[in-house]
């Protein structure tokens, strides 16, 4: 919620013409079915306006557009019907008036009141908390799910009208809430089959975490808008005389690729704009009955061959094989007149309603008896994962529950012919554990397609598996490095758990006797001491340690040996609490427990150099790059790039720790950063960049790392820089070398060696 009492000027008739215009209009897409349902949506907009009356956002409109359009959202983008758009328009006033669930229940009927109350529950997860409040606000978020699927879907539409009104708030805010937007709001979208909502989320999030790159590539969308409308008037020309020869009821259109997608396509291919192949995507959208929609489909992409050639590798039938979120279409890349790849989706006009308005029209078109969908079998999955999941690892569960929500799928066979949907990546074990978890906890191998194979084997689209088993295995610490599922991945740690609780009481009453028979005159033993002089981390592996005989009786009379002959200890398996010298100083204590009060009050000017931080070794920040604070588990401050992967994950996680951050600006020192140059490998061609970078820019270099394949090079050059216009200054001058390509800034030195990739 965007809510402030800061005074505006406030012409109120003109707010009240608004209103009622937005009132007209959300009633002209929304054409209620009966007088009945008018009348209670006339009634729940008037209680919305009166209950919101004296609130504003924090741009100084009033509080009530908000509402009316996450309401709107519902309507014209998502498709859901009365109880949604009534629950939409009253999502915030149980949590922001004096009305209670009680008083909506009786003005507006238990269904409405449920959403609302489920909304209500969900609606701290933007505010500043705890990361494993925050973590576990989101587990609500999904378990809401399994009651009523409306409630995400709502809240999917306030989460996309908040970050269009994000201007109004501050930086650090904006970067917390565009990072949970990115992390998971996006991802959740994608997985329900919410395809506009999910880009623009993407799109709107990258806009404050990357507002360079996403300006300068909306500019270039917009620049070469006139030249790509000829192009597609040309090329779509003679696919549209042939579809209405053959009697195609069709409409063609064109859809430009989001910022984001597009960024990720150049980031990943390291790429210029100019070569993004498929910077848009011409669609076929076929107006034909369900009964007759696939060979319509296979008849249109036989009309688009015979005027382009397709690239077979690229085909994707997902009419016959449909995605796990429902989606259905053909997807094909051809060879344009100019020489150029072009992508054609080809889909009815069904499949393009649930591709544009996900899980809500995918419902409308289910027929009871029908037989469960992918959609349908993740949401049953997602379901069994939320009720069997360890509540007080709310972090772990996000983080699983997240790599379920964006992967590509592959599908497989069981070994009588059942179709099952994976996630791409997912081994033999994750098929072990999706039929289930005691199969995948007893697994000791797999055949595919006949041939034995590892439990750590990547399955393949078309692949049978079988699982073979043992009632002697147990799962292992290791299994969790080669699976995907987050079914699998809960069930493994549910289950060492479970066996490392035995151990330690095992370890335990080892240890007792252990200090029975070595310690007879001894009545006192430091169990911290001697974890310490074990050198292990937890009270727990010290145990487990001791459980499993690689620490014994000798480790015991060595430790005892090292206390002195007296040998004075504390007490016998007393588990002693160490207070914990964290080196912060007095000074840093002050300024962490500032930020602990008031979290992102802090501005890091001149006196950066006088707290404890330290520059981030994943992203290597330079002074002009935009960066944020991040305080550690270690209390010390780490310095991020804004748009830093790992930055991005944590602020998604701990909104209560960003702390903002401005490098001084008379700052001399040199930092850490790498560049990656590519071209044609030439005779002199390193020393000729080296002088450029030591002499011509007075620049140290660290480290010059070159390998060559035929006549193409990759160099890899650490160098140390005094701010971005450095960098930037440095870069301009390299990409004036003949023979060199490409310059371009290594983003995230943690990632493996790009020569190497």
């Amino acid at each position: 919620m965007q809510q402030d009492s800061t005074p505006y000027f406030i012409d109120l008739e003109e707010e009240k013409r608004e209103i009622l215009k937005r009132y007209r209009n959300l009633l002209s897409l929304w054409k209620p079915k009966s007088e009945l349902e008018r009348k209670q949506f006339r009634k729940a907009f008037y209680f919305a306006v009166e209950a919101h009356k004296d609130m504003r956002r924090k741009s100084g409109e009033p509080y009530v557009f908000h509402p009316i359009e996450v309401a709107r959202l519902c309507v014209e983008e998502i498709g859901l019907g009365t109880t949604s758009v009534i629950a939409a328009l009253l999502h915030d006033v149980v949590e922001d008036t004096s009305y209670t669930l009680h008083d909506i229940e009786v003005m507006f009927g238990e269904k409405v009141a449920r959403i609302t109350d489920g909304l209500t529950k969900i609606k701290g997860f933007v505010d500043t908390q705890p990361a494993s409040m925050q973590a576990e606000n989101f587990r609500k978020i999904l378990i809401t799910l399994s009651d009523d699927i409306r409630v995400i879907l709502i809240k999917l539409a306030d989460r996309l009208h908040n970050m269009r009104t994000l201007d109004s708030l501050p930086k650090e805010k904006q970067l917390k809430i565009a990072s949970e937007t990115q992390v998971l709001y996006a991802p959740l979208a994608h997985r329900l089959g919410l395809y506009a909502i999910k880009s623009e989320l993407e799109d709107l999030a990258f806009k404050y975490t990357e507002p360079e790159i996403y300006n300068s590539i909306s500019q270039k969308i917009e620049e070469t808008e006139k030249e790509r409308n000829r192009f597609i008037s040309k090329f779509i020309y003679p696919i549209k005389k042939s579809l209405i020869l053959q009697e195609l009821n069709c409409r063609i259109s064109t859809r430009v690729k989001s910022v984001f997608s597009i960024w990720e396509k150049m980031r990943k291919k390291e790429i210029p704009f100019e070569e993004v192949f498929d910077v848009f995507a011409i669609r076929i959208i076929i107006d034909t009955t369900i009964e007759n929609e696939k060979i319509d489909c296979w008849r249109a992409y036989a009309i688009l061959t015979d005027h382009y050639r397709p690239n077979n590798s690229r085909l994707r039938d997902w009419i016959s094989l449909p995605k796990a979120n429902g989606y259905e279409a053909l997807h094909t890349t051809v060879m344009s007149h100019n020489g150029s790849w072009v992508e054609v989706q080809i889909r009815s006009d069904r499949m393009d309603e649930i591709a544009e308005k996900g899980y809500a029209a995918h419902w409308k078109y289910k027929e009871p008896g029908d037989n469960e969908t992918g959609l349908d079998e993740w949401l049953k999955k997602a379901k069994e994962m939320l009720d069997s999941e360890d509540v007080n690892d709310a972090l772990a569960f996000v983080d699983d529950f997240k790599l379920n929500l964006y992967s590509e799928e592959i599908y497989v066979y069981s070994p009588k012919g059942k179709f099952i949907s994976l996630p791409a990546g997912s081994s033999a074990l994750d098929f072990a554990y999706n039929i289930h978890s005691e199969i995948g906890n007893n697994s000791i191998g797999a055949k595919v397609n006949h041939r034995l194979v590892p439990l750590n084997y990547k399955l393949k689209s078309g692949d049978q598996v079988e699982i073979i088993t043992s009632s002697k295995q147990k799962p292992k610490e290791e299994w969790l490095n080669f699976v995907v599922t987050a079914k699998a991945r809960s069930n493994i740690r549910e289950k060492i758990k479970e066996e490392n609780r035995k151990l330690v009481t095992e370890g335990k009453l080892k240890l007792k006797q252990i200090l029975l028979e070595t310690n007879k005159e001894k009545a006192e033993f430091n169990l911290p001491k001697f974890q310490e002089f074990c050198g292990v981390a937890s009270r727990e592996e010290l145990h487990l340690r001791i459980a499993a005989g690689t620490v014994g009786a000798d480790e015991v009379r060595a430790y005892l040996r090292s206390q002195g002959k007296d040998g004075l200890f504390d007490f016998l398996l007393r588990p002693f609490i160490r207070s914990r010298n964290t080196g912060v100083s007095g000074e840093d204590q002050k300024l962490i427990s500032k930020i602990h009060e008031n979290p992102g009050s802090l501005l890091l000017k001149d006196n950066i150099n006088e707290i404890n931080y330290e520059i981030a070794s994943c992203c290597q920040p330079i002074p002009g790059d935009d960066v944020i604070g991040l305080l550690s588990k270690t209390e010390k401050i780490e310095i991020h790039r804004t748009n830093c992967k790992f930055a991005i994950q944590f602020m998604s996680k701990h909104g209560e720790q960003i702390v903002k951050a401005k490098w001084k600006p008379t700052e001399k020192i040199g930092f850490l950063c790498g560049l990656k140059i590519t071209g044609i490998d030439k005779k002199g061609l390193v020393s000729e960049t080296a002088t450029i970078i030591s002499e011509q820019h007075n620049l140290n270099i660290r480290s010059y790392h070159m390998e060559t394949n035929g006549e193409v090079f990759k160099g890899i050059v650490m160098i140390y820089v005094i701010n971005t216009q450095n960098l930037k200054e440095l870069i301009s001058s390299l990409k004036k070398v003949k023979g060199i390509i490409s310059v371009t800034r290594i983003n995230e030195l943690g990632e493996k060696n790009p020569l190497l990739s």
